[in-house]
């Protein structure tokens, strides 16, 4: 361990739009040289003053070989990626003395005693810290809430909001507070979080060491969303179709529907779980201590986001393009 800052960073992922965040942050504060491992044949773009390493992702000493020397492995993988690679990421990087892995579980702090049927991603974020422990590195969780850009921008089954339709479905009364957090504060956390000392200092990514890091940017409502909506788009509520859902049905609905093998339903039972008034971490922010202030994190203005977002739907964004 050193009181020196982490300088070599390996990003899983960097051309996606977590994983570019994070990779664009890093590159920013000149400390760290970022290394992406892309897909061999992957068009993707990353951000400029990454190093780009192709990696078959089906031969594991390939994997190995691309994270040898690496300090910081920050994992960003698809929903729609195969189920075995998360592991086998980080298995490799045991193999090559990465000392550190920040998992792909980016969301709402994960209860272990209340994992259920209404909560199943929770079993996936155990089960990918679970994957780290490989006998040589030591995690790093982000907890940060739902992405807001994302959440707000991709549909109905989401946040509930269909921008372009001037669409919304609150679920129950529109008014449960959860915390979000938006792309840009992820990779200003992280690269706040490896500029400190790796050790030695009051604030340091030791601290950190196989413990959970919480962020975020905002407490807000879907009400809340609407009203940010409004003062962007220059609208009212009249200039919306609002409609009502009981959230314990939108839940069950999705889950049904994900069952049957409808893609959908996952979103609507994922979301619809963090708005249970049961849910106890979904305002985590309100509840629990978070890295903000020790990270020194900006507080960030909601209307500016909402605004990027607007943006991102006018332009035609689309997540699953192939």
């Amino acid at each position: 361990m050193s009181t020196k800052h982490i300088e070599k960073v390996a990003i899983v992922g960097a051309s996606g739009r977590i994983g570019g965040a994070f990779a664009e942050a890093l590159a920013k504060t000149g400390k760290h040289t970022v290394t992406a491992l892309t897909r061999e044949g992957s068009n993707g773009q990353v951000p400029n003053n990454v190093k780009v390493i192709p990696v078959n992702y089906e031969d594991d000493a390939s994997i190995i070989k691309a994270l040898e020397g690496q300090q910081f492995l920050v994992i960003t993988i698809g929903v729609r990626a195969p189920e075995d690679l998360h592991k086998r990421i980080a298995t490799a990087a045991g193999k090559a003395g990465v000392p550190y892995i920040m998992p792909n579980t980016y969301s709402y702090p994960v209860i272990p005693e209340s994992i259920n049927k209404e909560n199943p991603y929770g079993k996936v974020v155990i089960d990918r810290i679970n994957d780290t422990k490989n006998g040589v590195s030591s995690f790093v969780v982000l907890e940060c809430g739902f992405w807001y850009e994302w959440s707000l921008a991709t549909g109905e089954q989401w946040f509930g909001f269909t921008i372009k339709d001037r669409k919304v479905t609150f679920f129950d009364d529109g008014n449960r507070t959860v915390t979000v957090s938006t792309w840009d504060q992820c990779g200003r956390a992280l690269a706040a979080l490896l500029s400190l000392p790796e050790s030695g200092a009051s604030s340091s990514v030791a601290d950190f060491k196989n413990e959970h890091c919480r962020i975020f940017s905002f407490r807000v409502s879907q009400r809340d969303m609407l009203d940010s909506l409004h003062r962007v788009l220059g609208t009212t509520d009249a200039d919306w179709e609002i409609t009502f859902e009981p959230v314990a049905k939108r839940v069950k609905d999705g889950t049904e529907e994900m069952a049957n093998g409808h893609f959908l339903g996952f979103p609507k039972m994922l979301y619809g779980g963090v708005f249970l008034s049961s849910n106890e971490t979904s305002d985590f922010a309100a509840t629990m201590s978070t890295a903000n202030e020790a990270l020194g994190l900006p507080v960030e203005d909601l209307d500016k986001a909402t605004k990027r977002t607007v943006e991102m739907v006018e332009n035609g964004w689309n997540p699953f393009a192939a």
